[in-house]
C-alpha cells in the first residue's frame, strides 16, 4: 500500500464431528453496532484488502506465536472473523492443526480467504470454510481444541455472550486466543474527528466505534468463564501520507465505522476539516502522519481438571512483610 511508510510496535459444509446450523435471526437485545451494515462492509474490504498489509499480518503473526508457548497441540481448530487471509496464512505449521474451520459472517470475506488459500501447501491441515455469525455461533460443543479470532471480535454487539460460545465449542483445556482493537486505537482521528464537528456543526456524533479498554479485557475473560485468563497490549504506529489515506486504509481492511446510531451523512465540508485538524496536529517532519493501533491479545483455556489451581486461602508459608524487609534491606 503506497502510503503505509512504517510500522513500530508501541456455504454450511457437513464436517464430522462438528453439528452446523442456521445461524439465528434473533437480534441481540445491546445494539452497539450495525451488524448488517458491518457485513456490507466487510463484503466490500474482502476485495480491497491488500494481499500483505503490514498491519494485519503484524497482529496475526504475534498471535500465532502464542501457540508456539503452549506445549501441546490442537488438532482441530476455529478461526472467527477478523484478518481471515493474514492469520490463517501464519497458522501453518503450528500448534500442529490438523483440521481449520475458517468463519465470517461475510460470504465474499470467506470466498476471498479460499480463494488466496487454493493451491497453497497447508502441510497436510484439512482446511474448510463456512459463512456464520460470532454472535449466534454454529459450532457443536465441546468440538474443537482451538477458536482463534484475529481483530474480529470487537464489532461483535455481545462480546462477553460471544466469548462464552466461544468457551463452550472448546473441548476441555481447549484454548480460546483472540486479538481485539483497544480503546486508545486511532486515537488521533478521534481527537481530529471530534474538534472538526464542534467547528463545523456545532455537535458531535459518533465516528469512530467504540471500543473495549485494557482494564475490561480479564473481567471478559473471566466473566465467560475461561480458567488461567491473560492479557496483553501491544502498540502501532502506522504512518501514511496523509489523513484521507488512512480512511482509505480502514476501508480496505473492514475497520470503518458501524456505530448503531451514527449519522450515515457526512458533510463535506466536516471530512476536510476533520483532514486538516490531523495533519495541522499530528503531521511529523518528514511529511506523514501517525495512527495509532492498540491491540488486546487475550488468552483463555476451558477448565480442566489437570491444569494449576490457585492455593488455597492462608496456605501462604512466607508473608509479605518478610518480603519487603528482604529486598527492602537490599536497597
Amino acid at each position: 500500500m503506497r502510503g503505509l511508510l512504517s510500522l513500530f510496535r508501541r456455504k454450511p459444509l457437513s464436517f464430522p464431528p462438528f453439528s452446523f446450523s442456521p445461524f439465528s435471526t434473533s437480534e441481540s437485545k445491546l445494539k452497539v453496532f450495525n451488524r448488517e451494515l458491518k457485513r456490507t462492509q466487510r463484503d466490500r474490504a474482502a476485495w480491497l484488502m491488500p494481499p500483505n498489509d503490514p498491519l494485519l499480518h503484524t497482529v496475526a503473526e504475534n498471535l500465532s506465536d502464542r501457540l508456539q508457548d503452549c506445549k501441546k497441540n490442537f488438532p482441530t481448530a476455529l478461526c472467527l472473523g477478523g484478518s481471515l487471509q493474514a492469520i490463517t496464512s501464519s497458522l501453518r505449521g503450528r500448534g500442529a492443526i490438523e483440521k481449520l474451520i475458517v468463519m465470517d459472517a461475510s460470504h465474499d470475506m470467506v470466498q476471498a480467504c479460499k480463494n488466496a488459500n487454493h493451491g497453497l501447501n497447508n502441510n497436510g491441515m484439512e482446511t474448510m470454510y463456512l459463512v456464520g455469525d460470532e454472535e449466534f455461533l454454529p459450532i457443536k460443543e465441546s468440538s474443537v481444541d482451538l477458536v482463534i479470532s484475529c481483530l474480529g471480535l470487537h464489532w461483535t454487539n455481545d462480546l462477553p455472550g460471544a466469548m462464552i460460545q466461544s468457551r463452550l465449542a472448546l473441548k476441555p483445556d481447549g484454548l480460546f486466543l483472540a486479538a481485539i482493537l483497544g480503546g486508545e486505537t486511532l486515537k488521533e482521528l478521534r481527537i481530529a474527528c471530534t474538534i472538526a464537528q464542534m467547528e463545523r456543526e456545532g455537535g458531535i456524533s459518533p465516528r469512530v466505534s467504540p471500543l473495549a479498554q485494557v482494564r475490561d479485557a480479564g473481567n471478559l475473560l473471566t466473566r465467560a468463564g475461561f480458567t488461567l485468563p491473560g492479557v496483553d497490549v501491544d502498540e502501532y504506529v502506522v504512518k501514511y501520507d496523509s489523513a484521507l489515506e488512512l480512511i482509505e486504509h480502514l476501508r480496505a481492511m473492514g475497520e470503518t465505522n458501524a456505530h448503531s446510531q451514527m449519522n450515515t451523512i457526512l458533510k463535506r465540508d466536516t471530512a476536510l476539516a476533520t483532514a486538516a485538524i490531523y495533519d495541522s496536529m499530528f503531521a511529523e517532519e518528514d511529511g506523514t502522519v501517525p495512527a495509532t493501533f492498540q491491540v488486546i491479545y487475550m488468552t483463555g483455556w476451558r477448565e480442566h481438571p489437570s491444569q494449576q489451581k490457585a492455593k488455597r486461602r492462608g496456605s501462604a508459608t512466607v508473608s509479605f512483610t518478610d518480603i519487603q524487609k528482604q529486598f527492602g534491606s537490599q536497597n
